[in-house]
């Protein structure tokens, strides 16, 4: 069911659906909305978990503002929702946008986030691998039927989210290596083997986490949740229900510390 709630005084689009004692907060990737991913991964996790979706300012059915995109302001609307929805924790899968305002939310509010699911997240602009993808005729014209079908601001408004979000996207985030050790919340760092995000990058998003894992989904671009939505579930699932750290046979990385 969806409607309207007031985050931090803005009318925002809130879906929430499933069943389950956990929350698990779904966070949509830039120039996307809720329902993709709620489309996506309903029916593989909501028998489980209870789902909660909603749309950033200036995506899907939330009206946009005057202000440009932060990654940040993305992060404190994360935040208002969590705290609305009774404070937490919950468990956080972000997509792309989304992802990196997971990543913001809980290195400034550890408290509100159990553990998160980061897909095709990049730490930094210079991570990613546009290659005018947001720009193509094509592409952007998609984009634009589907926001005009859902966004209270109409077709005509596009551009002006289109130019935000190629602003954005070359200039944030901004995070160094160093700061990833300050995020203490478990997380799963999930992404397609021919994602936009370079592989080397999510290598390093990985191992500057404190407690992060790595999963890279063999044939899938930066829209795996889409086009492999059952063993993205899967894999999100055998997450959130297993041990942290994770007991292996041979661990490396997590091997205990020797006295």
């Amino acid at each position: 069911m969806g409607e309207y709630v007031d985050v931090a005084g803005h009318p925002t689009w809130l879906h929430r659906c499933g069943s389950g004692s956990e929350t698990i907060l779904l966070l949509h990737g830039g120039l996307s909305c809720s329902e993709e991913l709620l489309t996506a991964l309903e029916e593989p996790l909501g028998s489980s978990y209870e789902l909660v979706a909603f749309d950033r300012k200036g995506h899907g059915w939330t009206a946009d503002t005057d202000e440009p995109f932060h990654y940040e302001s993305m992060a404190d609307e994360v935040i208002a929702v969590v705290e609305l929805l009774g404070g937490g924790p919950v468990h956080v899968v972000g997509w792309s946008d989304g992802g990196i305002a997971a990543l913001l939310a809980s290195r400034r509010r550890p408290d509100l986030i159990a553990r998160q699911v980061l897909i095709g997240t990049n730490f930094h602009h210079d991570g990613i691998v546009l290659d005018g993808l947001a720009e193509d005729p094509g592409v952007s014209a998609g984009m634009a039927e589907s926001y005009g079908r859902r966004s209270p601001d109409g077709r005509d408004h596009f551009p002006v989210v289109l130019e935000k979000f190629n602003t954005l996207a070359r200039t944030e985030p901004t995070l160094a290596p160093g700061d990833l050790a300050a995020v203490a919340t478990p997380t799963l760092v999930l992404v397609g083997d021919d994602d936009m995000v370079a592989l080397a990058h999510t290598v390093a998003l990985f191992e500057g986490l404190r407690a992060g894992q790595l999963a890279v989904v063999p044939g899938a671009s930066h829209a795996v949740p889409v086009e492999k939505p059952a063993l993205v579930a899967g894999l999100i699932t055998e997450f959130l229900q297993g041990p942290v750290p994770p007991p292996t046979a041979l661990p490396v990385r997590r091997a205990p510390a020797r006295s």
